[in-house]
């Protein structure tokens, strides 16, 4: 896209994160935040501005390590980002403004550089099971109109959003189980999340 692109990426509080994600050894706390922690590192090259929506004290400490702003924001993840889109919409009226799921610890800067310069239109790009959706883009000046959940890639085709499908496999690769993470190990893991997933994905 030809416009300046800024992103929203919400982090839930690290005690409520990543539910799904079980197994012997697997620290789902310290996981979640390196999760989050190696996508936004591997986003902010490839944008203007990234804003993370979280109350987590431990995720807004680290995220000031990277120079990253953050702001609390309402219950629900749909919510949440209707509320750092209407952020950064009023900064800038004319951006392109994403959502970027927080789980994609395996996630190339160059993959999110090329899906952006693919986007047109308002845009999103479904997770690898096809189902899901990890980035949603607005188009410039537009509404984002969040619809994740389960189904949220139907959803987003339904509300006009059009699909990115190129050959950017980080960025499809979201984690929610033990063998998303092993998957993700195999595209080559984020340090933050190597260090601290050694054990399910050695």
């Amino acid at each position: 896209m030809g416009a300046d692109v800024d992103l929203v990426v919400p982090v839930k509080t690290l005690e409520r994160a990543k539910s799904r994600l079980v197994g012997a050894r697997l620290d789902r706390p310290a996981l979640a935040l390196a999760f989050a922690l190696d996508t936004i590192s591997a986003a902010l090259p490839a944008v203007r501005h990234v804003l993370a929506i979280t109350d987590d004290p431990a995720v807004i400490a680290e995220l000031r390590t990277l120079g990253v702003e953050s702001a609390p924001g309402p219950e629900g993840l749909n919510e949440s980002l209707r509320f750092g889109f209407g952020l950064l919409r009023a900064r800038d009226p004319d951006s392109v403004v994403g959502a970027l799921q927080a789980d994609l610890p395996a996630l190339r800067t160059a993959d999110l550089v090329a899906a952006l310069a693919t986007a047109r239109v308002r845009s999103f790009c479904p997770d690898r099971q096809g189902t899901g959706t990890t980035l949603l883009l607005s188009a410039p000046g537009g509404d984002l109109a969040p619809a994740f959940g389960p189904g949220s890639a139907a959803a987003h085709t339904a509300s006009g959003a059009a699909p990115l499908l190129g050959p950017w496999p980080t960025l499809r690769h979201d984690v929610d189980t033990a063998d998303d993470l092993r998957l993700a190990a195999d595209l080559g893991l984020g340090p933050r999340t190597a260090a601290t997933a050694a054990p399910v994905a050695g």
